[in-house]
């Protein structure tokens, strides 16, 4: 087995040190963000399921006649 060149060595530890630091920064902020609820308004709660003819005729071919209205 060959042994690494010393820039390759001090790469690697220099690579693993900086992704533990990412590691411990999200770690540590993480609990101080605060959750925020979402509204999608009036617009994205409205119905848009239309039972138009394709979906009867999609429904009668899939043997799926209770589902229908």
């Amino acid at each position: 087995m060959t042994s690494l060149p010393k820039s390759a060595h001090s790469r690697r530890r220099f690579l693993h040190a900086l992704g533990c630091a990412s590691a411990a920064a999200t770690a540590v902020t993480a609990p101080l963000l605060e959750a925020e609820a979402y509204d999608p308004g009036q617009k994205e709660t409205a119905t848009r399921y239309r039972e138009t003819e394709h979906v009867q005729a999609f429904y009668r071919t899939n043997g799926y006649e209770g589902a229908s209205k």
